[in-house]
């Protein structure tokens, strides 16, 4: 396969609301790629401009996530601009994907965007009556995702973060890895970022 596929997947705080970006840190971050992955525990500001950095040094390619339009990407931008730290990420608003502010393309630097959730839920969803979420999907075509109560990430020993995070990460990269290259067209592309 010619074009790189890098799974990010993204953990946050949740002794509050881990799925507020307002109030919810960033805690782990994680991009599994074709010869490892690579794990971003602790302080928030070190985890996304680590991150940023990772990305902008991998060779370009798909950053794929799972239903990382909706939460992850949207989920960093914020946190990102919170802290007043420059990425490589852009978001805009595409009213076929949803209600503007809710679900977003993106790129983030040479790398372009596909949302593994969207690309399943188009066809597999729609056939078979399933929800898609990652680990039904996973454990459906055989694969071992790695389990934890959601509800307690903040709870989690190191060790524990660190494999839940890569394990969520390396599922979505396989997921759309298994059906690459159909899937190449329901990438976000870099070049179709909105003006501005």
């Amino acid at each position: 396969m010619s074009t790189p596929l890098y799974g990010l997947d993204i953990e946050t705080d949740t002794t509050i609301d881990g799925l507020d970006p307002g109030v919810a840190a960033v805690v782990a971050v994680a991009v599994a790629t074709q010869g490892g992955d690579h794990v971003l525990l602790g302080d928030e500001h070190d985890v996304l401009t680590g991150v940023d950095a990772l990305l902008g040094s991998l060779a370009p390619g798909v950053i794929v996530t799972w239903n990382g339009a909706g939460f992850d990407l949207p989920f960093l931008a914020q946190r990102a601009d919170a802290l007043g730290i420059d990425t490589g990420l852009r978001l805009w608003s595409d009213p076929r994907l949803g209600p503007d502010g809710e679900v977003y393309r993106g790129a983030w630097h040479a790398h372009d965007h596909l949302d593994g959730y969207r690309l399943y839920r188009a066809d597999v969803g729609r056939s078979l009556g399933f929800r898609c979420g990652l680990k039904p999907m996973a454990r459906l075509v055989g694969l071992r995702p790695v389990e934890v109560d959601r509800s307690g990430i903040h709870e989690l020993r190191r060790s524990d973060l660190h494999d839940y995070v890569a394990s969520d990460a390396r599922l979505a990269r396989e997921l759309v890895l298994r059906r690459w290259p159909a899937a190449a067209p329901f990438a976000d592309r870099c070049h179709t970022t909105a003006p501005g």
